[in-house]
């Protein structure tokens, strides 16, 4: 595991409590680029479709909050491009269409009718400045990871084949330094530097999980909130774990790492399932 290292934040100074501050003309579900020179880059449809999926099922299992928490997801080779969703949108709205396309290295991305929310642009941003290896990125505050971020000792002790997944796959960060401002999503995207490691438990904040594709980075996001709810249950009951040793927790973890497409195939009938009741996310 990796500690992270406390930094000062300052805002921009378009942001008021949190949230950029939009021109009255501009709808926040209206992409960016379409308002902007990029408007000749291929769409992406097929990636659009399978990030609202996610979202989409992101609120159907209640690990959403409110119209806070961002995914993202890289387009172009070096991770720079990127889809990631629109500004103060509810997760059980959003469609492919809304979907924004970012460029990390763009320096006025705040500044753009249609701009993203700042904490997400300022944690997703860096990720895919940064960390190549992070193709997908999702943020959430869900119950049972936030519990885990919120003890004094936040580690995942390996006690079922859930928890098993994530033995050594995982970093903490303890130095929460308020919102993910700019500055502060530079230190958190730093934690992700050895690609073993998918998931970022944001100490008294929430959690963090990457991967290489949709279906990969949402499966995760699924166990690791399975993973959390079992432990902290377990804890409720008092009496002592059954935790297994480290050898045991590496052999479980590489073998599921390696056994079929099972991300591939739980994301896909997740996408049945939208298709037969809820097919508007496609549009």
């Amino acid at each position: 595991m990796i500690r992270g290292e406390m930094c000062h934040l300052h805002p921009p100074a378009t942001t008021q409590a949190g949230c950029l501050l939009a021109p009255e003309d501009t709808h926040p579900m209206e992409p960016v680029t379409d308002l902007s020179s990029r408007k000749n880059e291929p769409d992406y449809y097929e990636q659009r479709v399978d990030l609202a999926c996610a979202f989409r099922w992101t609120e159907r299992l209640n690990m959403h909050e409110s119209v806070a928490n961002h995914f993202s997801l890289a387009v172009n080779d070096d991770g720079t491009k990127f889809l990631m969703n629109p500004n103060l949108a509810h997760f059980r709205r959003i469609k492919a269409s809304d979907l924004l396309l970012l460029d990390a290295n763009d320096p006025d991305t705040l500044n753009r009718p249609g701009a993203p929310d700042a904490t997400a642009w300022g944690l997703h941003g860096a990720v895919h400045r940064h960390c190549k290896h992070a193709r997908c990125a999702m943020h959430v505050h869900s119950i049972y990871a936030t519990v885990l971020a919120s003890l004094e000792d936040s580690t995942l002790p390996a006690i079922d084949q859930n928890t098993l997944m994530f033995h050594d796959r995982y970093v903490i960060d303890n130095d929460y330094g308020g919102l993910a401002f700019e500055e502060e999503g530079n230190r958190c995207a730093g934690l992700f530097a050895d690609p073993k490691h998918k998931v970022m438990i944001m100490g008294n904040h929430g959690v963090m999980v990457i991967g290489d594709s949709v279906a990969d980075t949402f499966n995760r996001l699924y166990y690791f909130e399975r993973a959390c709810e079992t432990y902290i249950k377990a804890k409720w009951t008092g009496m002592p774990l059954r935790v297994l040793s480290d050898e045991i927790a590496e052999k479980t973890a590489s073998e599921i790492e390696t056994y079929c497409d099972f991300a591939g195939h739980h994301f896909a009938e997740l996408k049945a399932i939208l298709d037969e009741d809820a097919p508007d996310y496609r549009n």
